[in-house]
């Protein structure tokens, strides 16, 4: 055997050893859902940001299930189980339940080796406390971690949108999730303007529950909104369009099971107030820019990231009320854990928009 392919076998060697130990990870801890990637492995962990918690005879608490089972109890649990959403408008609302359901997430993407301490960088909204930082790290610590790095979610989405954020270029980001819109321009590897507002996907949720209570007197639950929202939903009609859908809740007149039919341009006007400030955010941002930048948005437009990049005709509605040009990046939903996973694998960068 020549020393070239003793050399090249001990490299493949000494790369699947570092691979397989390597344990690193980056998650987008989300209020809705929670996305946890591994450097080699992608994606290895998507569930809801969810937990169920169960009172005993004696009042205390136990956590009965995180993420997925979690969710499918919304709605449907007995007076002594609750499920709950410990992150809310993007940041931690209950420290320790999050502690609880980042310690299921962390043990489960590292379960093959959980005697070694991951390094993790998750990813938190623009403007984000000094208290609520720390909220974050701890429960992070906590649950397992080696170290945490926290970057805020704007770069990680611009990031996992392939922008090029270290250049001397202007790019504007918004990225719809959950809980929070973030509005960003980004230049050389910083965050020049940001405005974030609690106004996202489960904002949309909410504005159909309260127009169905308030036109057909009909109380139909978070789930139910989600799958309107899903099935239904537009920020913009173009167009005549007869889809219709079949929405089943409580009449709050009779109290019994009711049926009603929705069509898209319901739920448009269900969805305008929340899609107005999200409008006069990016308009705010706008205004906010250098002329040097501003130069370059004309250009290169939006890049929308984000669930709620997803919604029909988001990216139409966006050029109408703008009037630049608007694109949606490649996969949306992942875009911030994405960017959060490429920094584990660039130091330098990373070291560069940790947030301190």
């Amino acid at each position: 055997m020549t020393l070239t392919r003793v050399l090249l076998k001990n490299r493949n060697l000494l790369s699947k050893i570092k691979k397989y130990f390597n344990k690193d990870i980056a998650i987008d801890l989300g209020t809705a859902n929670t996305l946890v990637f591994s450097p080699g492995q992608g994606i290895i962990l998507n569930e809801p940001s969810v937990v169920t918690m169960q009172k005993d005879f004696q009042n205390e608490k136990r956590v009965l299930a995180v993420g997925k089972e979690a969710k499918y109890m919304l709605g449907r649990t007995p007076g002594n189980i609750v499920a709950i959403r410990p992150i809310k408008d993007g940041v931690i609302a209950d420290f320790e339940i999050t502690q609880q359901m980042l310690k299921y997430f962390i043990s489960k993407a590292t379960q093959k080796n959980s005697f070694i301490r991951p390094r993790i960088v998750i990813c938190v909204p623009y403007g984000i406390t000094q208290v609520e930082k720390r909220a974050v790290q701890e429960s992070a610590l906590s649950a397992g971690a080696r170290s945490v790095h926290l970057i805020e979610e704007p770069l990680a989405a611009a990031i996992g949108a392939n922008l090029p954020i270290t250049e001397p270029v202007g790019n504007l980001v918004v990225d719809i999730g959950g809980g929070t819109t973030g509005v960003a321009i980004i230049s050389l590897g910083g965050i020049v303007i940001c405005e974030s507002i609690k106004v996202g996907g489960d904002r949309l949720d909410e504005s159909i529950i309260n127009y169905i209570r308030r036109n057909f007197n009909l109380l139909i639950g978070e789930r139910t909104a989600e799958n309107i929202k899903t099935n239904l939903g537009t920020a913009l009609c173009i167009e005549k369009d007869n889809k219709n859908l079949s929405v089943k809740g409580r009449d709050l007149v009779t109290g019994t099971p009711k049926t009603i039919t929705l069509n898209r341009f319901q739920v448009n006007k269900a969805l305008t107030d929340p899609l107005e400030e999200i409008i006069r955010t990016i308009r705010l941002a706008l205004e906010k820019t250098p002329p040097e930048l501003a130069s370059d948005i004309v250009d290169n437009g939006i890049f929308l990231t984000g669930g709620g990049a997803l919604l029909h005709n988001m990216d139409l509605f966006l050029k109408e009320k703008t009037g630049l040009p608007v694109s949606i990046a490649d996969k949306p939903l992942l875009c911030v854990v994405l960017g959060a996973g490429k920094t584990l694998d660039h130091l330098d960068l990373l070291n560069q928009i940790t947030i301190k």
